[in-house]
């Protein structure tokens, strides 16, 4: 976690990482009613960039400011507007009112994933729903690519119960499970495996 080291990685004419979104933003957003979206840790600001695409409200947050620059002129491009927040995640405390909150590839040690995946859940409104995406520690072992540290890897188990202790008693779990991806490599197509997990606050009855 060192936002210098992250805006030297940035701070090139390309983009790091693709424009479009991730491949499991998409259907996993699919048939929500656009509203207020909250990326943490947007990096360039691709997933945020395409929830505004789509009618989305979106804010992006990441304590880059060379990523959020980057963000900036992606939305722009896009001739879309989102709210960009230059912060760490693992201290950062929004309001909740957020309809739509996505964390991407945030791989952190535990204490600091467990406080942004609190402020993620924090964030929702009621009725809001929340993903989760990133590299699954079996991907040490069967994947490819991706952290090989496996103090930042988790599973979808270690992200429930980070969810669970953040205090937001209405937060129901609706999938955590691993997916796998195809990833081209020098060998051939290979599978990454990821962890997604997918959660939503309950709407008062």
């Amino acid at each position: 976690m060192d936002p210098v080291a992250w805006d030297e990685r940035y701070r090139t004419a390309e983009f790091v990482w693709a424009t479009a979104p991730n491949r499991f933003l998409p259907p996993e957003v699919e048939g929500l009613v656009p509203g207020r979206a909250l990326d943490l840790a947007c990096g360039e600001g691709r997933n945020a960039v395409w929830l505004a695409t789509q009618g989305w409200d979106a804010t992006g947050v990441d304590f880059s400011p060379v990523g959020l620059e980057k963000a900036a002129r992606l939305a722009e491009s896009n001739g879309v507007t989102a709210t960009w927040v230059c912060a760490d995640v693992t201290d950062w405390h929004p309001d909740p009112t957020f309809d739509l909150v996505v964390v991407f590839y945030l791989q952190l040690p535990h204490p600091q994933r467990r406080a942004a995946l609190g402020s993620a859940a924090r964030a929702l409104a009621p009725g809001g729903t929340l993903v989760v995406v990133g590299h699954d520690l079996a991907n040490l072992t069967d994947g490819v690519g991706g952290p090989q540290d496996p103090d930042v890897l988790y599973t979808p188990d270690e992200v429930r119960e980070d969810l669970s202790s953040a205090g937001v008693d209405d937060l129901v779990i609706d999938r955590a499970e691993r997916v796998r991806r195809s990833v081209a490599t020098d060998s051939g197509e290979r599978e990454a495996i990821d962890c997604l997990v997918r959660a939503h606050r309950a709407t008062p009855t």
